[in-house]
């Protein structure tokens, strides 16, 4: 498979401020990784044999049923059906219920499209911190986003070391900090006057939400790391 497919210009990604941009960088690599295998790639022997082998996981099935394409969809499942088929439920020596069981668990497990993330997902956060440590352009866009969800607050955090960032570590732990912190604020400000609006002593007529008509979304959106789009 192409590895192009898994990466995207990390730079183009903080050019936008809007929601968390860890998360919006995956969701775009996970897009493209559903809409070239439901492409040309399905035909692709190296993509075929990595889909039969490994499926996919809820998400990325209910991605490919929502996209353009069930033929397409269904030629991929009737090999990986058959590859099933073949691999537990064959009589084969050796093949005991227990090893049947694991077999059926480990693909129950396993997502050709996670897996495709996954390693692309590791090598954009390498080039967000290389990045950071270089280019001053770059830093400006990172210290100026409005949020970074908390599991890539937590995952940002946790990687920001000597060995990723030896001379802008404190910095980016610094900003990093201010930045969650600070949506972490306004969160809790507007839940409280969207709460309010909901008081019986509230005035009656039109009423003035500010920013909190959305609050509830984007607290979910900053809580579990889901692209949430203010727009």
């Amino acid at each position: 498979m192409r590895q192009d497919i898994c990466t995207i210009p990390v730079s183009e990604v903080f050019e936008v401020n809007d929601g968390c941009p860890i998360c919006r960088m995956k969701e775009t690599v996970e897009k493209r990784i559903v809409e070239y295998i439901m492409g040309a790639a399905m035909m692709e022997p190296d993509v075929r044999i990595e889909t039969n082998k490994l499926g996919f996981c809820e998400k990325h099935f209910d991605m490919m049923l929502n996209s353009r394409g069930r033929l397409q969809l269904a030629l991929i499942l009737e090999s990986h059906i058959n590859e099933i088929g073949k691999d537990i439920f064959e009589k084969k020596l050796f093949n005991s219920a227990s090893k049947k069981g694991d077999k059926a668990k480990k693909l129950s497990d396993s997502c050709f499209v996670c897996s495709k993330v996954n390693w692309g997902f590791e090598n954009m956060i390498k080039t967000i911190f290389l990045s950071y440590e270089n280019d001053r352009d770059f830093r400006d866009m990172f210290n100026s986003q409005n949020t970074i969800c908390l599991p890539h607050y937590e995952l940002l955090m946790n990687s920001a070391d000597k060995k990723n960032l030896r001379k802008y570590s404190s910095e980016f732990e610094s900003n990093l900090t201010r930045i969650t912190g600070e949506y972490v604020k306004a969160l809790h400000s507007d839940l409280q006057k969207y709460c309010s609006m909901y008081d019986y002593r509230a005035n009656e007529g039109e009423k003035d939400w500010g920013t909190s008509k959305d609050v509830v979304e984007r607290t979910v959106a900053f809580l579990d790391g889901r692209h949430y789009s203010v727009e």
